[in-house]
């Protein structure tokens, strides 16, 4: 069995919670293979349960972020020429 308070990783607890969700195993096989209590097992069940839909309503970030950027900054250095040139036409 593991020490008393314990400190588990997040990777950690989401495997167990995992497979306490699969229902594979019972509850009693996951304590005996983690070494942890019951009552931890369900704890971290329940939150993942309860976690679980907000992770399909989060929106994904767009896949070329990069391009994007790069298209951004040639943008950007576009305008600044362009200012450049009218405030030297216009004597500024």
């Amino acid at each position: 069995m593991s020490k008393k308070n314990a400190t588990h990783s997040n990777k950690f607890k989401f495997k167990v919670a995992f497979e306490a969700l699969k229902g594979k195993k019972t509850v009693a096989e996951l304590c005996h293979e983690f070494g942890i209590a019951s009552s931890q097992i369900y704890d971290w069940k329940k939150k993942l349960e309860s976690v679980g839909p907000q992770i399909f309503a989060m929106k994904s970030k767009p896949k070329n972020t990069d391009t994007e950027i790069e298209r951004l900054h040639a943008t950007i250095g576009k305008l600044k020429v362009e200012c450049d040139f009218l405030a030297k036409a216009l004597g500024r």
